[in-house]
């Protein structure tokens, strides 16, 4: 039985290759996208065996249309696929509901696996991923449900950082010095009572701020 995919890449390459990758593997590219809106709206119409999903592309946050996508059908399979190796992404792709994480110069057998597990509905993670991220996705629930009085810059700072954004990118991002994010930071880890960067974006998927 043949599977069908929707990727959602933004690079014309990594699309192309994505179907030389696939054929001949019982996994046939049904549709593509470039932006989280257009997955969304294919979503609409037709509902494949699983999405692949790239975290980084235009007009959003792929993590973010993540939760959109399992907001609005929680049975789809999605597989996300990047190139960066990040473990608040992964804390995030995880705290989502995806099924697992593939990257980008990971091998052809390890992506075709992992699309194969989500459609039986099974967990496409590595033990090396979830060994990464336990002491995030451990953080008590409870907290999320406690009001913490961040100011709004802080608010900002932590909705950057839950993308994945380094202290610096931040900085950049929001027009203010690396030291000046640095104290906020610190600040919001503090009040929020994580002890670093992914827990805090685990905690703000689950408080509903990215």
């Amino acid at each position: 039985m043949t599977i069908s995919l929707l990727v959602a890449d933004d690079h014309q390459v990594v699309r192309l290759g994505l179907r030389n990758i696939l054929e001949g593997s019982g996994i046939e590219v049904a549709a593509e996208a470039t932006t989280g809106e257009e997955v969304l709206q294919i979503l609409l119409n037709n509902k494949p065996d699983c999405v692949l999903l790239d975290v980084r592309m235009p007009g959003g946050d792929g993590l973010n249309i993540l939760g959109r996508i399992k907001l609005d059908y929680p049975e789809m399979p999605v597989v996300l696929f990047s190139t960066y190796d990040n473990p608040t992404y992964v804390a995030r792709a995880v705290a989502l509901g995806a099924a697992g994480y593939v990257l980008k110069d990971d091998t052809p057998e390890r992506l075709i696996s992992a699309i194969q597990a989500a459609v039986r509905g099974e967990a496409a993670w590595t033990r090396e991923e979830l060994r990464r991220v336990t002491g995030a996705l451990a953080t008590p629930r409870v907290v999320s449900d406690v009001e913490v009085p961040l100011t709004q810059r802080e608010s900002e700072v932590l909705r950057q950082l839950a993308n994945g954004l380094t202290n610096k990118e931040i900085a950049l991002a929001l027009g203010i010095s690396y030291e000046t994010v640095k104290e906020h930071v610190q600040h919001i880890l503090r009040k929020i009572g994580v002890s670093d960067r992914t827990q805090a974006a685990v905690w703000a998927v689950r408080k509903g701020l990215v």
